[in-house]
């Protein structure tokens, strides 16, 4: 069964890199990219839930931090796993990022790691 992944970030390019990556010739997963916090919750308001999100900490408007804690505090969305996929790359913000996500990523990422890290969690999610 195909998985979603919700990719949220307000560089273009960062989703278009992520959808390549991840939609690959095994079709495992479906990349679904919006440019802010705000456009995220409104994918979640949806009928359909993604199964991962990858979200980045920095953007204007409502940060990736935002996001994560209104995600934590819905309970039907609390359950989706959050990544964070940030350039954000010092302790502080890594350490604070694992308390509120599966995992944290830093830009510019790589590729076989974050696609270790996707198959992990979704594998995770499947026990």
């Amino acid at each position: 069964m195909v998985k979603t992944i919700l990719v949220v970030d307000d560089f273009q390019d960062i989703i278009i890199s992520v959808k390549c990556v991840l939609e690959d010739a095994t079709k495992e997963y479906q990349v679904i990219g919006v440019d802010s916090g705000e456009k995220c919750l409104q994918v979640l308001d949806g009928d359909h839930l993604p199964d991962l999100i990858l979200l980045d900490i920095m953007m204007p408007g409502m940060s990736g931090w935002d996001v994560a804690a209104r995600i934590k505090e819905n309970d039907r969305w609390s359950a989706v796993p959050i990544v964070f996929l940030t350039a954000l790359g010092d302790d502080m913000s890594a350490g604070l990022g694992l308390l509120a996500s599966e995992d944290y990523i830093v830009k510019p990422f790589d590729i076989v790691k974050l696609k270790e890290c996707v198959k992990r969690i979704l594998a995770a999610r499947s026990v």
